[in-house]
């Protein structure tokens, strides 16, 4: 995410546009690696700020982010707010075949991570989908991006 954000600041296009999904997806780090402490012109976009399940301030650095890579904010917060309600499987439990949205499934404590669909899911995965053995490590981390 850093590495995304140094992209970013530099007005590489695609590298703005990922870390402002991510922000709005609740990617791991995401929210805070691409927070911005003051946003020119961001704050007269109130419209843009409607009917986002995502709090103002995430919302006002993924419009910055957009503008900054020359997106449009518009049609890209459509997008996004599209995805978001689609839902999608999130669950790193291997054989869960739960959909639903990101919000509804629950963070491992320990590496902040790994989602899980609900207690069940997580313990198969602690002990036989091998997540106790790379939990926190950067193995934990990768395989989240390439999920």
């Amino acid at each position: 995410m850093q590495w995304m954000r140094k992209g970013a600041e530099n007005g590489h296009a695609e590298s703005c546009w990922k870390l402002a999904i991510n922000m709005y997806a609740d990617q791991p780090y995401a929210r805070e690696v691409g927070l911005v402490v003051k946003a020119a012109g961001v704050a007269a976009s109130a419209g843009l700020m409607e009917g986002h399940d995502v709090p103002s301030v995430v919302l006002t650095g993924v419009v910055h982010w957009l503008r900054k890579g020359g997106h449009d904010p518009v049609a890209d917060l459509d997008e996004f707010r599209m995805r978001a309600l689609e839902g999608g499987m999130y669950c790193w439990n291997e054989p869960c075949e739960v959909v639903g949205q990101l919000k509804e499934f629950k963070v491992c404590p320990q590496c902040k991570t790994a989602r899980y669909c609900g207690d069940a899911c997580q313990k198969q995965d602690w002990t036989t989908g091998g997540h106790k053995a790379n939990c926190g490590t950067s193995k934990c981390f990768i395989s989240n991006v390439f999920r």
